[in-house]
């Protein structure tokens, strides 16, 4: 069963960071993006992300058995922000979650649409914008994505809004870049390299020579940002990838760059009940 559609605007608790009254210039500029590639994407990266891949994290597939991010997903009420093709939620579904799967992107979710059908699976489709979830506080036991919405949007937003929507004791999960790829990374060409290029301190957003629009902090700005939301960090996990590992997303001088500097992240972290106390007075 699956449903698409934005519901109607639910009751929102006051944050100490605003919720944006308006959709932000990134958000369009993504979307725009993904909706001319969504095809392509699929097509290129659907053998990585499919079937025993389905439930595995980040740029090298790291298998979630053997990170254990999410663990048993029985009886949860999840959440996939940036779910594109819903992959990672119908493979939840199967293993008895209650999952729900939001993108902004029509042709991301008409992928979603079309697996969900050949599966079978319980999964509801909802088209949103992950910086104004249209969703009640205290609905899910778990928000997380694979590179999806907490890359492409702003985390002064997101994860307010991921916090708001967990329930006390649940957990957030995600990948995304690391601040050192971003140091090194020269944007015009999006290619590595061995020396920093950009200033660590205030690092946020970041435009590409396509005009897609990536966020990632430096580490400090994320366990505040963390802590400010009621969340305590679990884990952080800097992916490396295997000795004649590839990746259908990276060239391979890219990879070997990745087996002697952090690439990307995985965050693991959960809504404490004592720190939520603190952030809400």
């Amino acid at each position: 069963m699956y449903s698409v559609g934005t519901p109607p605007p639910m009751a929102r608790r006051r944050s100490r960071i605003p919720s944006p009254r308006t959709t932000g210039a990134h958000v369009r500029k993504n979307l725009r993006l993904w909706e001319k590639q969504s095809a392509s994407y699929d097509r290129r990266c659907a053998p990585v992300l499919s079937g025993p891949r389905a439930m595995a994290w980040g740029l090298w597939r790291t298998p979630e058995s053997e990170l254990r991010a999410i663990g048993n997903p029985k009886d949860q009420d999840t959440l996939e922000v940036g779910c594109g093709a819903a992959r990672w939620s119908i493979a939840l579904a199967e293993k008895g979650a209650r999952a729900v799967g939001l993108d902004l992107s029509p042709a991301q979710l008409a992928h979603a649409r079309r697996l969900v059908r050949t599966s079978r699976a319980h999964v509801r489709l909802v088209r949103g914008d992950a910086e104004r979830l249209p969703f009640d506080g205290s609905t899910f036991d778990l928000v997380f994505c694979d590179w999806g919405a907490m890359t492409f949007c702003d985390p002064y937003r997101t994860v307010p809004e991921a916090s708001r929507v967990l329930r006390l004791g649940g957990r957030l999960v995600f990948a995304t870049s690391s601040p050192i790829r971003i140091m090194a990374q020269e944007r015009r060409y999006d290619r590595m390299g061995r020396r920093l290029r950009y200033d660590y301190f205030g690092m946020h957003e970041v435009t590409y020579r396509g005009g897609e629009v990536n966020f990632t902090l430096p580490y400090g700005e994320w366990i505040a940002l963390f802590s400010a939301q009621g969340l305590v960090v679990e884990s952080l996990t800097e992916t490396r990838p295997p000795t004649r590992t590839k990746s259908r997303y990276l060239r391979p001088h890219e990879t070997a760059w990745a087996r002697r500097w952090p690439l990307e992240l995985i965050w693991q972290v959960r809504k404490s009940e004592e720190r939520h106390r603190r952030s809400s007075n």
